[in-house]
């Protein structure tokens, strides 16, 4: 039974707070998302702006076209510093991901920290390897790709 860390850090040639109100509405969450992944929003209407306890439900087809439910809590939130998300229901026996943003010379620095257990034991740790580790790359590469053409110089 495998638990594991995925870190990632982007710096952005943009003020913290408008990264903050970008990355703070769910909505802009499709915009960051591959496309071959699916993503849809099936909470119905939400809000432009996260808040603590919000609960977001959407499908994505993370692996083969497989569509999946996803429903996520967002359980800390600090404006214009850091919220975190937390897996209600969906693929992974644990799923907890949390965005920081500061300020970091004329820009802002952004860390993304996701612990996850994949389910089924062995076999989780089998689609880690193979699997789940080049995907959550592959899906922080196109977002890093998005947000340095959103802001660009960074």
């Amino acid at each position: 039974m495998g638990f594991y860390q995925f870190k990632r850090t982007q710096y952005l040639e943009c003020p913290t707070s408008e990264l903050w109100a970008f990355i703070s509405n769910p909505t802009n969450l499709k915009k960051i998302t591959p496309k071959e992944m699916g993503f849809d929003i099936t909470s119905g209407e939400i809000p432009e702006k996260m808040y603590r306890g919000m609960i977001i439900s959407y499908t994505v087809a993370p692996l083969l076209g497989i569509k999946t439910t996803w429903v996520t809590e967002i359980t800390q939130l600090e404006e214009n510093r850091y919220f975190i998300d937390e897996q209600r229901m969906g693929p992974y026996k644990i799923w907890h991901h949390q965005h920081f943003i500061e300020p970091s010379g004329t820009g802002t620095l952004m860390t993304d920290i996701i612990s996850y257990q994949p389910p089924f034991g062995f076999l989780g740790a089998l689609a880690n390897r193979i699997i789940i580790k080049r995907k959550l790359n592959q899906i922080f590469d196109y977002r890093a790709k998005v947000l340095t053409t959103r802001y660009p110089n960074s």
